[in-house]
């Protein structure tokens, strides 16, 4: 099948099927007598395994070792999961950044009258935040 039918069944664009093999993501599929991309229904199906890993937040390169891992037959479940725990660590980081940022604009918010008046303690709250962040680095 060409290119454009295994995105409509991959549910992938084909530009970013064409991106997922240069980025050596996907292997790229064999090529007909004329040149054109020929894929099979394993590549295919490697795509749409591609594209669940990068809808769960996986890196291209980590999708490039579950790949690697996916189709070799000899692979070690243990090297799978230590991936998969390594992305929930990353999540999890992310989840304490994202709580820490909702209570400090709660915080500005509830300080804030929200009236006619030009005085915002968000506006000074973001600027104090934009001054301990640029003596942290």
């Amino acid at each position: 099948m060409n290119i454009g039918e295994a995105s409509a069944r991959s549910g992938l664009p084909a530009k970013t099927i064409r991106y997922y093999e240069e980025a050596n993501v996907a292997p790229s599929p064999a090529r007909s007598t004329s040149g054109y991309r020929d894929y099979g229904e394993n590549d295919v199906h490697l795509l749409r395994f591609i594209h669940t890993a990068r809808r769960l937040g996986f890196s291209l390169e980590e999708c490039r070792e579950l790949v690697s891992l996916y189709t070799d037959p000899n692979r070690a479940s243990a090297d799978v999961k230590a991936i998969a725990k390594r992305k929930i660590a990353e999540i999890d980081r992310k989840l304490k950044n994202l709580k820490s940022m909702k209570h400090t604009l709660t915080t500005l918010i509830d300080e804030c009258h929200g009236d006619d008046r030009p005085d915002c303690p968000i506006l000074k709250g973001l600027a104090m935040e934009e001054e301990s962040e640029f003596h942290e680095n």
